[in-house]
């Protein structure tokens, strides 16, 4: 995140804010989150912190952050996450330090995370969080697009539309909610909520100079 030149700002720039969008797998935040940062060069994805072992062509601070157990416990004890989680044997979590560089830049940073997650982060940072549920037309149309995949048994799918109920129970928990029936709209109105969120009065701290010089034209 700090390699990309600092984001274009208007009267002294604005802060950056935390963009976090959870849906059930299969509702499409993944592919909403990679065609937002297309479109906007200041968006910038989360890179999560984990002690499991890289995969094949898994890039080290891009894919993840590659760390040791042993340092992210450290990590844990100095309040260095935003939050994490423990998953069967490994760790994960989101490293305070170049997300907060991205928000001091102008930069809004996306999370592709669960609703556990989204609270953590909530809790963390609560001025700077904004949290998005995209929910499926469908439950029968998303187990047709995990079916579509190709990829897991009946036993695996089924497993995940359970976890999908438990996921969808917590969409109240959000500020929007999209309901992605079909792309394009979907993707506009997240397109609508990142241009009203950054307009926001505390997103834009150059507001208080301004305000002070237009009183004093009156002085």
């Amino acid at each position: 995140m700090s390699n990309r030149p600092p984001a274009p700002g208007h009267r002294g720039g604005r802060r950056g804010m935390m963009l976090v969008l959870s849906s059930p797998s299969g509702a499409g935040k993944t592919t909403l989150s990679k065609r937002l940062i297309m479109h906007h060069p200041d968006v910038v994805l989360s890179v999560s912190a984990t002690t499991r072992a890289p995969r094949p062509k898994e890039v080290d601070g891009e894919d993840y952050f590659f760390i040791d157990k042993g340092h992210f416990e450290a990590q844990i004890k100095e309040n260095g996450f935003f939050e994490h989680a423990r998953v069967f044997d490994h760790y994960y979590g989101t490293p305070k330090g170049p997300v907060e560089e991205a928000l001091s830049d102008g930069r809004d940073v996306i999370f592709d995370i669960d609703w556990q997650g989204a609270q953590q982060l909530a809790e963390q940072a609560p001025k700077d969080v904004v949290r998005v549920f995209i929910l499926p037309p469908s439950m029968r149309l998303l187990e047709d697009r995990l079916r579509k995949r190709g990829q897991d048994s009946d036993e695996i799918i089924q497993g995940r539309m359970a976890r999908s109920e438990a996921e969808i129970s917590h969409w109240q928990e959000y500020d929007y909610c999209i309901v992605n029936e079909d792309f394009s709209g979907a993707l506009e109105e997240l397109e609508l909520i990142l241009k009203a969120e950054r307009l926001k009065r505390t997103r834009r701290p150059w507001l208080h100079g301004f305000v002070d010089e237009l009183m004093k034209e009156r002085s």
